[in-house]
C-alpha cells in the first residue's frame, strides 16, 4: 500500500483491464549519472574555447544557488541548470547529443538496465522513461534501452538558440507524477497495474501513484520508506556474472 501524497490517486487513468505501463526514472536508477554532468559536456563543447570558459565561469558563479535550491525545490534546481544554456544553438546541441550519450551516459548504464527493460516489455508494458534530463539526449537512451517514449524537460528555442527557459511543464518532484497521470490516461493505461521505478525519495509521489512501485538503489529515506510499505528493492548495478562453463561448451 502506498503512502498518502498530494498526487492524483492511483485510480485516475480510465484505461482498459490489462493495460499497464512502467515508469522508470532515470539519473540514478538507470544511469549513474545526474543532470550536471551532460551540462558540464555541453559547455566544454561549444564551437569556439572562449565560449566554453565563459560558459563554465558563469555556471561556478550561479553554483552555490543552485545548491541550495537543490535541497530547497528541485524545480526551481532545474530551472537554475538549464538557464546556463542560453545562448547555445539548438544545431550545436542535436549534434553534441550522440557524444554526451556515448562519452557521458552510455558507459555509466547499470549492467541491468536494459534487462529490466526488456523484463518489462515482454510482459506486455508499456515502457516510459521519466526525467528532468533534456529530450536531446533522452531520445538516445531510449533507443539503446528499447524504452517506447519518454517524458523529459525541454528547452525553450527562439530563432534556433536557447533562451535559457524550459517549456512548461518543468519535469521535477511532485510533477512527475502529474505528468505520469496524464500519460497513463492519454494512453489508456490502468494506473492500478503500473509499475514505477526510482532510487530518490524525492520521487515518492511518482511511486505512489501506480499499484506497483518499485526501488531501485534508493538512497536512505526511500528505503526506509520501501521497507515499511514492502516495496520492492531492486539492484541492478551488480557487474554480470562471467559464465563459469568450460570454453568449449560455451561455444556455439
Amino acid at each position: 500500500m502506498s503512502p498518502p501524497v498530494d498526487t492524483p490517486p492511483a485510480s485516475a487513468g480510465p484505461g482498459p483491464t490489462g493495460t499497464s505501463a512502467a515508469y522508470f526514472d532515470v539519473d540514478g536508477t538507470l544511469v549513474g549519472t545526474n543532470l550536471l554532468q551532460p551540462t558540464v559536456y555541453y559547455m566544454l563543447n561549444q564551437a569556439r574555447p572562449d565560449l566554453s570558459a565563459l560558459r563554465l565561469g558563469r555556471a561556478l558563479l550561479g553554483a552555490p544557488a543552485m545548491a541550495l535550491a537543490e535541497l530547497q525545490d528541485r524545480r526551481l534546481f532545474n530551472e537554475l541548470l538549464f538557464s546556463n544554456y542560453r545562448g547555445m544553438s539548438e544545431d550545436r546541441m542535436i549534434l553534441l547529443a550522440g557524444d554526451v550519450f556515448e562519452d557521458v551516459i552510455k558507459p555509466r548504464i547499470f549492467h541491468g538496465a536494459k534487462e529490466l527493460v526488456a523484463k518489462c516489455k515482454d510482459a506486455g508494458q508499456r515502457v516510459v522513461l521519466v526525467t528532468g534530463s533534456l529530450n536531446q539526449t533522452t531520445e538516445h537512451l531510449a533507443r539503446h534501452l528499447g524504452a517506447d517514449d519518454c517524458i523529459t524537460n525541454r528547452l525553450e528555442f527562439k530563432d534556433g538558440y536557447a533562451t535559457g527557459k524550459l517549456l512548461r511543464p518543468v519535469v521535477a518532484g511532485p510533477e512527475k507524477a502529474a505528468l505520469m497521470v496524464a500519460d497513463a490516461r492519454k494512453h489508456g493505461h490502468d494506473l492500478l497495474r503500473c509499475h514505477a521505478y526510482s532510487d530518490s525519495y524525492s520521487d515518492v509521489p511518482m511511486l505512489s501513484v501506480v499499484g506497483h512501485p518499485n526501488c531501485i538503489n534508493p538512497d536512505e529515506r526511500l528505503a526506509r520508506l520501501a521497507r515499511a510499505y514492502r516495496w520492492p528493492i531492486l539492484d541492478i548495478n551488480v557487474p554480470e556474472r562471467k559464465s563459469t562453463r568450460p570454453k568449449a561448451a560455451a561455444s556455439r
